[in-house]
């Protein structure tokens, strides 16, 4: 993970920056929004995912002229299209149908029978991500950003080709421009995927209906989210994962948690195994494994093969050698600290460069890099950009893991408190699923700030938030443990670790 600065840096606290970093066109006024092909513009930006919109309403508001490009011809990326808005509202609709199945009883509410509607599932899924997109589009009217249909590439160090949607091509002179363009699904030597019966999660989140049997090809958030989501729709879901433990960027303590968790929701798991290939010829999808470590081959029979291995930039069609971008030999565009590449005036952000493959890293990005090219000291601090598993329970982290901080010999205190003393968490369970999990927080020995917390249980995405902003504004957990939260909340666990850290925990 890139760290970056990691001093807070916002327009109020700094009067200056210095002179030679500051655009030629800084102090220009703002023009109204002009045909891109004939005006030049300030900022061109290839892709309109959660790091290209943001910036291009970000450098707009900031009195620039900006043109964004858009391939897919919809704006909002992987995420909002085929990512991180279409997955959570299966893995909602999922969870609400197994606790109608399994927890409703419970809780006194009984039916007769409850059932799988997929083709209103899936509309219920597309009508979000509907409303989003469109939503995008109309903050680009609002902040007079021009939108171009098309696939864009370099020309030039100050030109976008566009191949348009809607045939032709249009060449867009900027001042500066912004590469975004994302991510695409990593592959898998011996693995074809025809988003059929071999699927990228993009194929995942359309299946006409619930295989008998699915393979899920790595154990990270992408296979363990969507692997729940089929396994609670009635699917029998296998997980092989190469390593020895499932999601390994994850505290190993909390990882391990999470593991027994998904076991006992019936998620199976073949940790240390390798795939080999997979024979799609016959009715049934055939696969081939082997140890890591090597060892006898085995095959292994199912409908439908998700391949979850990861993500790769997406450089290929951005024309880089056209103009010389350097690229790492991750294949990630290099950047320096203020996402300039090897070209003075050519930007990266996102999944492109260095850095969590998240949305919010990239929006967090789009806003500084906007901000850098306007004149002003745009910031983004790598070492508190939270991330969350959408499981049931969920999995947040920000900050060091425990392994981390021992690796670099960092000594620290631990403060642990479970959810099963928690009393919202006992209020809300029925049949132990509620009550899961745990906060975690780790302080620096000497001077009790917080280096890392991590959280699983129910609604961890939403709580992790109070942790990085504690991060943000170098909070001890001390700070924390004496701040009010109100009874009876689950953030009451959060504050309770913190007591743990700093001294004791009042209610375990």
């Amino acid at each position: 993970m890139w760290s970056g600065h990691i001093v807070r840096w916002s327009s109020k606290r700094f009067d200056a920056v210095c002179s030679s970093s500051l655009p030629s066109f800084v102090f220009a006024k703002s023009f109204a929004s002009a045909s891109s092909s004939t005006t030049e513009q300030d900022v061109a930006i290839i892709g309109g995912g959660p790091g290209g919109y943001v910036a291009a309403i970000k450098a707009a508001q900031l009195g620039l002229k900006v043109t964004c490009i858009e391939k897919r011809g919809r704006l909002g990326g992987t995420c909002l299209n085929v990512g991180c808005i279409p997955s959570k509202a299966l893995l909602n609709s999922s969870h609400m149908y197994e606790e109608a199945l399994h927890s409703f009883a419970g809780h006194g509410i009984t039916f007769k029978e409850v059932k799988v509607d997929l083709d209103a599932m899936m509309k219920q899924k597309s009508k979000a991500v509907d409303v989003l997109t469109k939503g995008i589009e109309g903050l680009f009217k609002k902040n007079k950003v021009t939108y171009v249909r098309g696939s864009g590439k370099l020309k030039s160090k100050n030109e976008v080709l566009v191949e348009l949607l809607d045939g032709g091509t249009e060449t867009i002179k900027a001042k500066n421009i912004i590469l975004a363009s994302g991510s695409e699904s990593a592959s898998l030597p011996g693995v074809a995927i025809d988003e059929k019966r071999v699927v990228s999660s993009t194929g995942a989140l359309s299946l006409s209906q619930v295989p008998k049997r699915m393979i899920v090809i790595g154990g990270g958030y992408i296979g363990l989210e969507m692997g729940s989501v089929w396994r609670r729709l009635g699917s029998e879901v296998t997980v092989l994962e190469y390593l020895d433990h499932i999601v390994p960027m994850l505290d190993r303590e909390v990882a391990d948690q999470l593991y027994k968790s998904l076991q006992k929701q019936n998620l199976k798991f073949k940790l240390g195994t390798k795939v080999v290939g997979v024979d799609s010829s016959g009715s049934t999808l055939k696969l081939t494994v082997e140890p890591s470590k090597g060892g006898k081959q085995e095959v292994l029979e199912c409908d439908v093969v998700l391949v979850a291995t990861g993500r790769k930039p997406n450089t290929h069609q951005l024309g880089l050698d056209s103009v010389g971008v350097k690229l790492n030999n991750r294949g990630q565009i290099e950047v320096d600290d203020h996402f300039r590449t090897n070209i003075s005036n050519i930007y990266a952000i996102g999944d492109l460069i260095r850095g969590p493959m998240l949305a919010h890293k990239a929006e967090d990005e789009g806003v500084a890099c906007a901000e850098i090219i306007a004149g002003k000291p745009g910031h983004v601090n790598y070492d508190v950009i939270p991330s969350v598993i959408y499981t049931f329970p969920e999995v947040a982290s920000v900050g060091k893991t425990e392994e981390e901080l021992k690796q670099a010999k960092i000594e620290y205190n631990k403060g642990v408190f479970p959810f099963l003393a928690n009393s919202r968490a006992r209020t809300n369970d029925a049949q132990g699923e509620s009550i899961q999990g745990m906060v975690k927080v780790l302080a620096d020995k000497k001077t009790d700030r917080i280096l890392g917390i991590h959280i699983m249980g129910s609604n961890a995405g939403e709580m992790i938030a109070e942790g990085a902003l504690a991060m943000e504004y170098g909070a001890s957990s001390e700070d924390v443990a004496r701040t009010c939260h109100a009874h009876p909340t689950l953030s009451e666990a959060f504050r309770e670790a913190h007591m743990a850290a700093f001294s004791k925990p009042i209610n375990f």
